[in-house]
C-alpha cells in the first residue's frame, strides 16, 4: 500500500514535504550524513518506501515508531515516512542507562523499535528489563526501509492492512520526552498542525530559502533537533548537513566545506568552538547567522561572533510549546544580552502572579504563560499532567520573566528548579531520587550551580544515614550507574541536615547558598 495525497488529507501535514519539494527540484540535495547525500527525490522515493512497508506489514495509524540512532539520513526518512502514514515517532536518547531507557519504552509503548550498531547493547539491555515483546529492526546498509519487521498484535488480534484513515493535521506526528518538575521526564506530544505552525512562525524570524545549507547537530531526540532549523530547511528546499555528535574541530570543518550558511547550539557549543585552536582562522564567510538556544549567551562569547560578522538570535522556548517562543533578533543581540525576546509570530505570552494567577499589565514579573497554534496536544497517557500545565488556555512554563516597556522579556527563575547543563535540562527531583536509593542516604537535594563550560553543572548535598558508611565518590559512582551522564552531580558534598521550610519542603535558595559556598563559588 503507497500513501496517496487522499491519505494525507490534512493541508498541515508534514508528509507532503519532501514529494512536494522533489516535484520542483528533485536533484537539489536535502542531506548530507557523514559525506554521503540525499536528494529531495531519493528523500521522497524512500519516505514513501518505508511508508507503504510500515502499512503493508500491519501498523495502524496512531502507533509509535521507537528509535534509538544518531542524527542521521535514516533517521530523517523514518520521520517523513512516519507523517505519510499516520504513525508517530519517538526519537529515545542514546545518551540514558538501560534502567532509564527501559522506563521510556514502557511509558511510550511503541510498536517498533529501531536501532543502529551502536545502540544495539543498550537497546538490547533495556528491553530485557521490560519484559516487553516490542518487534526491533535493526538498521543496516540497505536503507531503513527494507528493515521493517511485522508488528506484534497479541495473540489472536488480526493485523489491519491500513490505518485508521486519511492523515489529519491534528494528529499525533512526534512524541518528545521532557525533563519536568517531577522525578520521571514526560512524553510531550506533537502534532501536524503544531509542527506545522511552529515552523511557519520560524520562517517569519530566520527567513531559510532553496540556497542556504543547514548544519545541524542539536541531537535528533530533541525537539530543537527538527523544529528548529531541519524542519524548516526542508520545508523551503535547503540543504541540512547532519552530525552525530559536536567536535568544535569538525564543525569549523564543515561550515567551510559545505559553505553552511547558518547553525544551531546552545552557548557551551559556540564556547567550544571560540576556544579551538583553529577558531581565529576558520573560514566564516558563508556562516550569515546562527541561533542560540537552552540558556542565555554571555556577552563576552556574543562579541566575539558579532566581531566575525556571525549575526546570532537568541531564543527562549520548552518542548511543549514547540520549542519556540521568544527571540532576540540579531541586530538587537548586542543591546539585549541576556534577555530571552519577544515573542515569535503567531505566539502569544503573557505574565501572571505565580501565586494569585492575576494576568499582570506592563513592566511587570511573572510566571510566563504562553499560547497558540504551534502547542503540545499533552503528555502521552498523563491526563493529569496534561491538565496541570494548562490554565485556561494557556501554557504555564513554570518560569518567572520580567518583562520591560518596550515588551522584551527575561526568563529570572525557574519555578520547577530544572538547572540547564550543556544545554541539557536536568530535574533535580530525578536526580535525587537516584540519590535517595542508595542505603546510605537519608536524604538529598541537587541543586545546579554555575560553570563556565557548561552553563551549569548539578551539585548535590546528602544527609548520610546514621552507622552506614559512603563517600562523595560511591555516590557519584552509584548515580553514574543510572543515570545519564549529564545529570550526574559534579560533586557530592555530606552533610548533617538539609534546610527546610515551615511546610516541609527543601529551602532550594538555601540549598543553592550551601553548594555555592561548598564549590567555593560566590553566593548569590
Amino acid at each position: 500500500m503507497t500513501p496517496t495525497h487522499d491519505d494525507v488529507a490534512g493541508v498541515h501535514t508534514l508528509g507532503r514535504w519532501p514529494a512536494d519539494r522533489a516535484r520542483l527540484h528533485p536533484e537539489r540535495v536535502a542531506v548530507v550524513d557523514r559525506g554521503v547525500e540525499l536528494t529531495y527525490g531519493e528523500l521522497a522515493r524512500r519516505a514513501n518506501l518505508l511508508a507503504s512497508a510500515l502499512l503493508r506489514a500491519g501498523y495502524r495509524g496512531g502507533d509509535r515508531v521507537a528509535t534509538l540512532v544518531g542524527n542521521s539520513a535514516d533517521h530523517v526518512v523514518t520521520f517523513f515516512a512516519c507523517a505519510r502514514a499516520g504513525l508517530v515517532l519517538v526519537p529515545l536518547s542514546w545518551r540514558l542507562t538501560p534502567v532509564e531507557l527501559a522506563d521510556q519504552l514502557l511509558r511510550s509503548d511503541p510498536a517498533v523499535l529501531l536501532v543502529e550498531e551502536e545502540t544495539r547493547t543498550l537497546a538490547r539491555t533495556a528491553l530485557a528489563r521490560t519484559g516487553a515483546r516490542v518487534p526491533t529492526a535493526y538498521l543496516g546498509e540497505d536503507g531503513v526501509e527494507r528493515t521493517v519487521p511485522a508488528p506484534w498484535h497479541g495473540a489472536g488480534e488480526p493485523a489491519p492492512s491500513r490505518p485508521g484513515g486519511p492523515v489529519a493535521d491534528d494528529d499525533p506526528l512526534l512524541m518528545v520526552f521532557t525533563s519536568g518538575s517531577s522525578a520521571r521526564p514526560k512524553a510531550a506530544v506533537l502534532t501536524h498542525a503544531s509542527c506545522y505552525w511552529t515552523n511557519l512562525s520560524l520562517s517569519r524570524t530566520l527567513e531559510l530559502d532553496e540556497s542556504d545549507v543547514v548544519l545541524s547537530v542539536m541531537p535528533q531526540f530533541h525537539v530543537g533537533g527538527w523544529n528548529v532549523q531541519p524542519l524548516l530547511a526542508w520545508w523551503t528546499g535547503a540543504t541540512v548537513v547532519l552530525e552525530r555528535s559536536f567536535d568544535p574541530g569538525r564543525v569549523l570543518r564543515l561550515v567551510a566545506e559545505h559553505g553552511v550558511t547558518t547553525m544551531m547550539g546552545v552557548p557551551t557549543h559556540y564556547a567550544r568552538l571560540a576556544d579551538h585552536p583553529r577558531f581565529a582562522d576558520a573560514d566564516f564567510g558563508s556562516l550569515r547567522g546562527a541561533v542560540v538556544g537552552g540558556a542565555p549567551m554571555p556577552a563576552p562569547l556574543l562579541r566575539i561572533y558579532h566581531s566575525r560578522g556571525v549575526a546570532l538570535t537568541q531564543g527562549y522556548g520548552l518542548t511543549e510549546a514547540g520549542p519556540n517562543v521568544l527571540c532576540v533578533p540579531p541586530r538587537e543581540a548586542m543591546d539585549r544580552v541576556g534577555w530571552a525576546g519577544v515573542p515569535y509570530p503567531h505566539v502569544d505570552v503573557r505574565l501572571a502572579d505565580a501565586v494569585t494567577g492575576e494576568v499582570l499589565e506592563g513592566p511587570a514579573t511573572g510566571e510566563l504563560m504562553v499560547r497558540g497554534p504551534g502547542m503540545f496536544a499533552g503528555y502521552f497517557r498523563d491526563e493529569d499532567a496534561t491538565r496541570a500545565i494548562w490554565r485556561d488556555g494557556w501554557l504555564a512554563t513554570g518560569d518567572v520573566a520580567t518583562r520591560d516597556a518596550s515588551g522584551y522579556l527575561r526568563i529570572v527563575d525557574r519555578l520547577r528548579n530544572i538547572f540547564i547543563s550543556g544545554g541539557e535540562n536536568v530535574a533535580p527531583a530525578e536526580v535525587e531520587a537516584v540519590l535517595q536509593t542508595h542505603p546510605a542516604v537519608e536524604d538529598a537535594v541537587v541543586v545546579g550551580v554555575p560553570d563556565e563550560r557548561w552553563g551549569e553543572r548539578g551539585v548535590a548535598l546528602v544527609v548520610r544515614r546514621p552507622g552506614v558508611v559512603t563517600d562523595e565518590t560511591e555516590l557519584v559512582e552509584h548515580c553514574r550507574d543510572r543515570l545519564a551522564s549529564f545529570k550526574v552531580p559534579s560533586a557530592v558534598h555530606l552533610v548533617h541536615e538539609l534546610p527546610y521550610l515551615s511546610v516541609g519542603k527543601v529551602a532550594r535558595e538555601h540549598a543553592l547558598r550551601a553548594a555555592l559556598a561548598a564549590e567555593g563559588l560566590e553566593v548569590r
